[in-house]
């Protein structure tokens, strides 16, 4: 059996593998050492033998690396391993979450161009919508994510694409991706979807009806909070646009950040369960509380889209809000009694994070926005980790103490 032959069976038994194989095997390429680990191929450029062999490559009339912008082993290894979780005919990865959404746009609307955007979605995407893509002559819409309505009646003749995020940050707010689909496809629109909260683990949204999913590999597809980076899977030809505008604008994963990335994935499902099953938990306590107003998380049953949530998830994910008291002061003095977990605006680690969203997350929205968006004053965050429940619940109560 020559080795071409091996690989294309190994491709094809892969491509009937389940997700916690695929996280684990797909994508990787050995090179002539055999290592059983992916390498991490640290060069900026690649040496060709002859002069014509190096114009092919960059005409692109010949397949293989050009130069680590936008051709490197280890990230590519990255790409193809996100794409098969997803579903995905094509990956491309990128230097940050927000690079993510930033190359998607740029590279597949034009001046003139109209976005549809759920109003529930981080703070700084609403400022590149809003502010940088504005500049470009692309205006936004922003919308509820939960009322379909809304959507149809933002439709304009210019527009091109339809975006959100579900479960939303922070409300947990859980939108309806076949709806949208259908809304978006009925008008030669593209769905975008960011699965950062569920990542392929818990959601497919390209299974779904969505076009194209983005990603911040920063928070669960790492899941230890070790580095930065973005990824956009969706179709190839829409994909190989999205590498265009990486090749000549640059914001490119390094490959040490996509080796990280690839690790993290080989748990991904693991995690994302037990981060859900803590997540629950947590949720179910704290809304028996007093001092908590209001607890925001899907899995709860009395949540709006529980059903629709339980119905297009796996598990409900590991991020979760409430509400403590009547002011900023209270949700202050809530985070500063805690002890145990970490007060960062990063989520998707191992470690339990608290964060309070609006000076941080959202702190660049104006009050208006926020209002609109139910991002309170007292609102808290949390993005539950890996650590025992029991002493999860005990740090609460130290905040809970407080108020």
């Amino acid at each position: 059996m020559t080795e071409q032959e091996y690989l294309a069976q190994r491709q094809a038994v892969l491509a009937e593998a389940e997700l916690d194989t695929r996280a684990v095997r797909a994508g990787q390429v050995r090179t002539f050492e055999g290592e059983h680990a992916e390498p991490i191929f640290m060069t900026s450029s690649y040496v060709f033998s002859t002069a014509s062999e190096a114009a092919a490559r960059f005409s692109g009339a010949q397949p293989g690396n050009v130069y680590s912008r936008y051709t490197n082993p280890t990230v590519r290894t990255f790409e193809d391993r996100i794409a098969a979780l997803e579903g995905a005919e094509m990956g491309v990865a990128t230097a940050s979450g927000m690079a993510a959404i930033l190359s998607t746009c740029v590279a597949l609307l034009e001046s003139g161009d109209h976005i549809i955007c759920s109003r529930s979605v981080f703070g700084t995407t609403t400022v590149l919508l809003n502010k940088y893509l504005a500049k470009l002559g692309i205006s936004t819409t922003f919308v509820s994510p939960i009322d379909a309505q809304e959507w149809r009646d933002a439709i304009s003749p210019n527009t091109k694409m339809l975006m959100l995020e579900t479960p939303s940050n922070p409300l947990s707010e859980v939108a309806d991706i076949r709806v949208l689909a259908d809304i978006a496809h009925q008008h030669d629109c593209l769905l975008v979807v960011d699965n950062c909260f569920c990542t392929p683990a818990l959601q497919l949204p390209l299974a779904l009806g969505a076009d194209i999913v983005v990603h911040s590999a920063t928070k669960y597809l790492d899941g230890q909070g070790r580095s930065v980076g973005g990824a956009v899977v969706g179709r190839r030809e829409q994909m190989n646009e999205v590498l265009a505008f990486i090749r000549t604008a640059g914001p490119s994963m390094s490959p040490f950040n996509a080796w990280v990335f690839l690790k993290g994935l080989e748990t991904l499902r693991l995690r994302m369960m037990a981060h859900s099953s803590n997540a629950l938990a947590l949720a179910t306590w704290l809304q028996d509380q007093p001092g908590v107003v209001k607890v925001y998380y899907s899995g709860l049953p009395d949540h709006p889209q529980h059903a629709l949530a339980a119905l297009q998830q796996k598990a409900f994910g590991g991020v979760l809000s409430f509400e403590v008291g009547s002011d900023q002061d209270a949700a202050w003095r809530f985070i500063d009694a805690t002890r145990l977990v970490s007060i960062t605006a990063n989520l998707g680690d191992t470690k339990t994070t608290i964060v309070h969203p609006a000076t941080t997350t959202h702190g660049r929205l104006t009050v208006e926005q926020r209002r609109e968006t139910g991002i309170a004053d007292n609102l808290i965050r949390v993005s539950v980790g890996l650590e025992d429940i029991e002493d999860l619940r005990k740090d609460m109560q130290r905040g809970l103490d407080a108020l």
